[in-house]
């Protein structure tokens, strides 16, 4: 969903035309303490925001901006911008906010699989040092069994090189 924020009396063709070109509903508020009422109330992908209101009021643009989440705020001046514009300028915040997500995921799999990598390997070691122990019972044998299955399935879940086994 999109919030789009301004006074445009022409707001609803606006949004409808957005609406349409984005494949997503827009809800239109008039000013920054109604914005606020709906980012607090529900997830936008992004928030549209009229330039005369940032200008006729920074600090509530800020604030607003503060609260939005995920969404993506684009700044557009409605006086000059024609729709093709406003547009392009979402479609295109919006491409590289999914940009950055998909980098962002990728390097925090990254730094889980670096992380877990070293753990998973002492698992797997202390589980083949404990299975060659002499004279351990069956059921401890088994359950160390296990232990070292589900550590390799992790592993492999991972895409972690296998250095043990």
């Amino acid at each position: 969903m999109i919030l789009l924020i301004t006074p445009c009396s022409k707001v609803q063709a606006c949004a409808e035309a957005l609406g349409k070109a984005m494949d997503e509903t827009v809800k239109i508020t008039s000013s920054f303490s109604l914005a606020m009422v709906d980012v607090r109330a529900q997830e936008f992908s992004a928030v549209v925001i009229d330039q005369s209101l940032v200008e006729a009021d920074p600090s509530e643009a800020d604030a607003l901006v503060q609260h939005v989440g995920m969404a993506i705020p684009v700044y557009v001046n409605f006086a000059i911008s024609g729709l093709e514009r406003v547009t392009r300028e979402l479609r295109a915040a919006l491409c590289r906010r999914k940009k950055e997500s998909l980098l962002a995921r990728q390097d925090a799999e990254r730094a889980l699989r670096s992380e877990l990598k070293g753990t998973i390997t002492a698992l797997l070691l202390s589980c083949e040092m404990a299975l060659d122990v002499t004279h351990l019972p069956s059921a401890a044998e088994a359950k160390v069994r296990m232990i070292y299955e589900l550590a390799r399935e992790i592993r492999a879940k991972l895409g972690i090189a296998a250095t043990a086994g």
